[in-house]
């Protein structure tokens, strides 16, 4: 294994413990030697990663640094561009340009017989069916979903019938046929699932659910029985 594949795996084990884990912890997590472990924090600190800790206390990442650019493996690099050309294919058309852009970013920080892998990825998307269209604005979902407020809609349901909802949107699902807003409906008093082409209208409320929306997330979870991978 080379040095900059060695940091990257340090770097990502620290990233996935929030709570000061232990060298010998993390050397084991890395396989590699105590003493390599340390030498390997110190050469993360020296390129600007806030790493808090000392041997016997144990160590801590706090969020915000990004490594100078590393190696990425033939199936990283595949499947960053697979899920790039999904998301710009079936996403909504401000996702598109965030994922094109994006993966421009990633490129110009690759090496050149790694942009030239992600340039010649041959892995592609297959074309899905047309999306129907939506009366308002999906980055206006996005926008309440992020800032964890109440969102005031008009729905009108399969079979044609209106009705207002307030709803506490936590997430958006995007399936080849359609896209869900996922929330908790005031007027049902559980969670409910919305979608978006048959939203007519849309409101963002100035007022803040009173749940966090990784707690309502878990929730439904719990609720329809999804249990993660690797969980």
């Amino acid at each position: 294994m080379s040095r900059s594949e060695r940091l990257f795996d340090l770097l990502q084990a620290l990233r996935l413990h929030r709570r000061p884990v232990s060298g010998k912890a993390l050397a084991e997590e890395t396989g590699v030697s105590l003493r390599t472990l340390y030498r390997d924090i110190a050469s993360l600190q020296a390129q600007g990663a806030d790493i808090e800790g000392e041997p016997g206390v144990g160590y801590v990442l706090r969020p915000g640094f990004l490594l100078p650019p590393l190696m990425f493996s033939a199936e990283e690099i595949e499947a960053l561009v697979l899920g790039t050309r999904w998301v710009a294919d079936r996403a909504d058309s401000h996702l598109s340009g965030a994922a094109r852009n994006a993966l421009a970013r990633i490129a110009a920080v690759l090496p050149a017989d790694l942009r030239n892998e992600l340039d010649t990825s041959p892995l592609l998307v297959g074309p899905g069916a047309k999306l129907p269209d939506d009366s308002i604005d999906v980055v206006l979902l996005r926008k309440a979903i992020r800032m964890e407020r109440k969102l005031a809609i008009t729905y009108r349901s399969g079979s044609g019938e209106a009705s207002a909802r307030t709803i506490w949107p936590f997430a958006l699902s995007f399936f080849d046929h359609a896209r869900v807003v996922i929330g908790w409906c005031e007027l049902r008093e559980s969670f409910r699932h919305f979608r978006t082409d048959r939203i007519e209208t849309a409101d963002v409320l100035d007022i803040r659910y009173p749940r966090r929306r990784q707690a309502m997330l878990r929730a439904w979870r719990e609720a329809e029985g999804i249990t993660l991978r690797g969980a």
